[in-house]
């Protein structure tokens, strides 16, 4: 089947936020959920779309994450921000946290969002764009499952650790890159394998750490860094920063907490930090968006394509002329509107 239906961008939030609710989840929460779906679905990151809500709701389902947990937030008067998600979905706390987030790194000139227990699954360029819109640069990071091996190691160990990063920019899109630490996101193996392709040459190892274009022999392997050693010591820093700092799990304490499953989605906690460009270069006299655009645009003066440029020609598309659909997915979300946690396969 290949007819396409084409979704207004609300119509996708609202049907998603309706799956959620109807799987028990606090309104706040479905809302903030559908509207990280929606917009990977609008970017046309399929990966973190539609996709995405079966996972979800197999952790609701399996009694992994809170469908009525309120986020804690505990401010204080310094540049960090704590939010409590009380095991509940990251998209809400992020949501609570980030106007204080905003606030103290206009005051201070950087500020720290900290995010503990919670399950995270969206890009996080959703995060760090967010952020770029309001005039601040922002990085963000977390760990997932233990499901990379350390370079020279077979056995997995460190997670996908993604980190993003945003710069603003005066009339057009942030520079924004968002990437995992393994040479490619888990997603993108686990869609090779719905799809039946093989990977790639050097993305994994078998369960006896040898090379394998399988994907299911790399789901039940290991993952690699990208750069080698030099992946392999960012995914390090990022589990240290975004794990033990934060006191909250690795990623091999993660996968412990959901049993070794990897099928669900994982929980721990995530680390967000917002940059004001004019506090840092205050008393400079110049410019730092100035300055920033002269690097950007020597870049592209040499032909080379900034991050992101493919993401925000399919958002123009889908807001201009809608986010397409294949029939599969439309019977997918009327299934889950309809049936809810009963419309998931065994």
């Amino acid at each position: 089947m290949n007819n396409k239906t084409m979704y207004t961008i609300e119509r996708l939030e609202e049907d998603v936020g309706l799956i959620f609710k109807k799987c028990g989840v606090i309104d706040d929460a479905a809302e903030a959920i559908a509207r990280v779906i929606s917009a990977g679905e609008r970017d046309g990151c399929k990966s973190h779309g539609i996709y995405r809500i079966e996972g979800c709701l197999r952790v609701l389902q399996a009694g992994k994450v809170s469908p009525q947990a309120v986020p804690e937030i505990e401010a204080g008067d310094g540049p960090m921000v704590k939010v409590d998600a009380k095991g509940g979905f990251a998209s809400l706390a992020y949501e609570k946290g980030v106007p204080l987030l905003i606030e103290r790194a206009q005051t201070h000139g950087l500020a720290a969002l900290v995010i503990n227990d919670c399950l995270h699954f969206s890009a996080l360029w959703y995060e760090v764009e967010d952020i770029a819109s309001r005039g601040l640069v922002a990085l963000s990071m977390c760990p997932s499952y233990a499901v990379m091996a350390p370079w020279g190691g077979k056995q997995p160990l460190l997670g996908t650790n993604p980190f993003a990063f945003a710069w603003p920019r005066k009339g057009v899109d942030p520079y924004v890159f968002d990437f995992a630490t393994t040479v490619a996101a888990r997603g993108e193996i686990e869609l090779h394998r719905r799809e039946g392709r093989p990977l790639p040459e050097g993305w994994a190892v078998d369960n006896a750490g040898q090379p394998t274009t399988d994907p299911d022999a790399a789901l039940a392997g290991a993952m690699l860094p990208f750069g080698q050693h030099k992946g392999s010591a960012i995914a390090t820093m990022i589990e240290l920063l975004a794990g033990p700092m934060l006191g909250d799990f690795t990623s091999q304490e993660a996968l412990d907490f959901m049993h070794g499953d990897t099928s669900l989605l994982p929980r721990h906690g995530a680390l967000v930090l917002a940059f004001d460009p004019q506090v840092f270069s205050h008393g400079r006299h110049r410019d730092p968006m100035a300055g920033g655009e002269q690097l950007l645009q020597g870049i592209v003066n040499q032909g080379a394509r900034l991050p992101s440029q493919r993401r925000y020609k399919a958002r123009r598309e889908a807001v201009s002329e809608g986010i397409k659909l294949s029939e599969e997915e439309v019977a997918l979300l009327e299934r889950l509107k309809s049936k809810g946690l009963d419309a998931l396969t065994p």
